[in-house]
């Protein structure tokens, strides 16, 4: 088995409006949709986390000496903020694709599956410079 992280950004998708301002109804549905997945991969023991996040960050540097920098930015665009992710840990690449894709197909306004961009990123294991 492998673990994956399936990343979620606030990015624009295309004739989507955004997340906060849908009517109720189909906040609700997305939600019972995305709740449904996790429950399905939960009951296939691929679950192992989940977090979704507010549109809100800090950024913090630091030299190893004094006080560290706390700033609110910068980020490039809103898309690369991380909106929330989902860690399984599935048989193959090919399955992580598959649980991306029911992720992806969430559906939005009017139930219309909103084709949002879902990052894979396989999680490293052990010290790659030794494999």
């Amino acid at each position: 088995m492998t673990r994956y992280l399936l990343l979620k950004h606030y990015a624009e998708i295309e004739g989507v409006p955004p997340l906060f301002t849908w009517p109720k109804a189909d906040f609700d549905a997305h939600v019972q949709y995305m709740n449904d997945v996790s429950r399905q991969l939960q009951d296939s023991g691929e679950w192992v986390t989940e977090l979704a996040l507010i549109d809100e960050a800090a950024v913090v540097r630091s030299d190893g000496g004094g006080q560290p920098s706390v700033t609110s930015g910068p980020f490039a665009s809103s898309g690369q903020m991380l909106a929330g992710y989902m860690e399984i840990d599935v048989a193959s690449e090919q399955r992580a694709f598959e649980i991306a894709a029911l992720l992806s197909a969430a559906p939005g306004p009017g139930g219309k599956p909103i084709a949002e961009r879902i990052e894979v990123r396989r999680v490293m294991d052990g010290n790659p410079a030794v494999e």
